[in-house]
């Protein structure tokens, strides 16, 4: 399999893992884990979010619920956590609904109790699970977050380059000193490993940063309302930072590129001399860069593939359309006509006044500003909206104003109707198929025309048949009361199409789908000449 970066091509020796065989087993094998992230939404989550700060703040965790009682006695003197929730017995339900969940594992020791009481909560003791622990430092570090943008790392750019061309050298060396043995071999190796494992965290931090920024820039392009010292910033972020950032990635990305497309020649080498700690036993978690996976990621982020565009395209599509969509919503701000000024400031200022005001005046209030009163419901009422009917409107979810109503008051629709296109092509085909049709048409009646001396004798086309229905069809319906007797014609070629009543035997008209017949009615088509109608 190959990869192109620009002309350049990058062979790997296997080729990519069946990634949607992969992720099906993945998210089968995730459903288990997924409950570790049960305790953030539960009730008592702030109780649960202390326990499992303390269960990861040190290193081999072994608590009981006395010892976590005790140590969360100061959070709810401080009003961290609710009243109530440092007694013993609390605690003891709380870690074992996060040892249900699969955050905590029972531990082992000894307990020294008072009574029994004690001795039976104490016996119960934790450990923290491994990918609890990763789950908790995860929160930690979303709850840090800033809303701004978070700068991208550019500086790790040439470090990357640097280290891809020092590791091809270090290989050289590193596959020489292994015919040697010793410690130099042993030596070659730690350093390969070294060089290795640094480049994968360099590039792991450069991959978040600009996913991270990226993410900031999609929320940034879809703002309406924007304050004068915004303009000014994203003017900055759009001209200057999006383009550097951009300009610093193609730059040293064909450098990186060739460095690939070397190491990819010694990949099988480079995975040998890396191989597995058999210090740490059995099944481990790796780190990065001992896997061609994990190779072949860090390619794919850098070079293109038939079909599968590398991130660096993508980065840089995604700066085009952020670039136009920053300039439209600069020039929305900063246009002297147009629509009426946005109403977000008195919208802030009521919301202000609701922040203050006590129930009764809040209601009075929602009143004035919106001519609404208390509602009388003729349904069942809807469902509580919150996470549980503990949480505060104000901490509930956020409804999304429309554009219309958040800058105008309204909701009503605005726009004019969009331009018809004039569509030649479609025009001449709709035309084609119009006269196609108008030419069967007058086949088919020229062919019942023909029959008419002998109709019951003929074999009608499906395309006679059609509109002999028709005509049949419309006859029957403007039959006489009194003699039962209907005729129909098509007014544009003259043929008509009488019904009438009769004792006889049935009319059978033969045709290529089979024979229709018709009890109690004789058909007769006759020519006439079509109506000609003046203006």
């Amino acid at each position: 399999m190959s990869a192109g970066h620009e002309g350049r091509t990058i062979d790997t020796e296997t080729s990519l893992p069946d990634r949607a065989g992969e992720a099906a087993g993945a998210d089968h094998e995730a459903e288990p884990r997924l409950a570790l992230y049960a305790y953030l939404t539960a009730e008592h989550r702030r109780s649960y979010l202390a326990i499992m700060r303390l269960f990861t703040a040190t290193l081999l965790p072994d608590l009981s619920p006395n010892e976590v009682a005790a140590a969360l006695a100061p959070l709810e003197r401080e009003g961290a956590i609710e009243a109530g929730e440092s007694d013993p017995e609390v605690i003891a339900d709380r870690l074992k609904r996060l040892h249900d969940w699969g955050n905590l594992v029972k531990g082992r020791r000894e307990t020294i109790a008072s009574s029994i009481a004690e001795f039976v909560r104490g016996a119960f003791r934790y450990q923290v699970n491994k990918l609890a622990v990763r789950v908790q430092r995860d929160v930690d570090e979303l709850l840090r977050v800033p809303e701004g943008a978070r700068e991208v790392s550019r500086e790790l750019l040439p470090a990357i380059e640097r280290g891809l061309t020092q590791l091809g050298g270090t290989l050289s060396k590193a596959i020489t000193a292994e015919r040697q043995g010793g410690s130099v071999a042993k030596r070659a190796r730690e350093e390969l490993a070294e060089q290795v494992t640094t480049l994968f965290l360099q590039h792991a931090e450069l991959a978040v940063t600009v996913r991270d920024f990226y993410a900031y820039l999609g929320q940034v392009v879809t703002r309406h309302n924007l304050e004068p010292d915004e303009i000014s910033g994203f003017r900055n972020l759009l001209v200057e930072y999006i383009q550097m950032v951009v300009e610093d990635v193609l730059r040293h990305t064909p450098t990186i590129a060739d460095s690939l497309k070397g190491l990819a020649r010694g990949r099988s080498e480079l995975l040998r001399l890396l191989g597995p700690n058999d210090q740490l036993g059995g099944a481990v978690e790796r780190a990065r860069g001992r896997s061609r996976t994990d190779w072949q990621e860090l390619t794919d982020w850098f070079v293109d593939r038939p079909g599968r565009p590398s991130q660096v395209t993508a980065l840089r599509e995604a700066t085009a359309r952020a670039i136009g969509s920053l300039l439209a919503s600069v020039k929305r701000a900063t246009a002297g006509g147009g629509l009426l000024p946005g109403r977000r400031s008195e919208l802030l200022e009521l919301a202000s006044w609701f922040d203050w005001a006590e129930p009764a005046e809040a209601h009075s209030i929602y009143a004035a500003a919106f001519g609404l009163y208390s509602s009388r419901h003729l349904l069942p009422a809807p469902e509580h909206d919150g996470d549980d009917e503990h949480t505060p409107w104000r901490d509930g979810p956020v409804v999304d104003v429309t554009v219309s109503v958040r800058s105008r008051g309204d909701r009503g629709a605005r726009g004019r109707a969009s331009r018809i296109l004039d569509d030649p092509f479609t025009q001449e085909t709709l035309l084609a198929e119009a006269r196609k049709a108008d030419q069967r048409r007058a086949a088919a009646v020229f062919e019942l025309a023909a029959a008419a001396p002998k109709l019951e004798e003929t074999e009608l086309s499906s395309d006679a048949l059609g509109v002999f229905c028709e005509l049949l069809t419309l006859a029957m319906a403007q039959r006489e009361r009194d003699t039962d007797q209907g005729s129909a014609a098509d007014p544009v070629r003259g043929l008509r199409l009488t019904l009438q009543p009769t004792e006889e035997e049935p009319t059978r008209i033969k045709t290529v789908s089979g024979v229709l017949t018709l009890h109690g009615a004789r058909v007769a088509l006759t020519t006439e000449q079509p109506e000609v109608r003046s203006s």
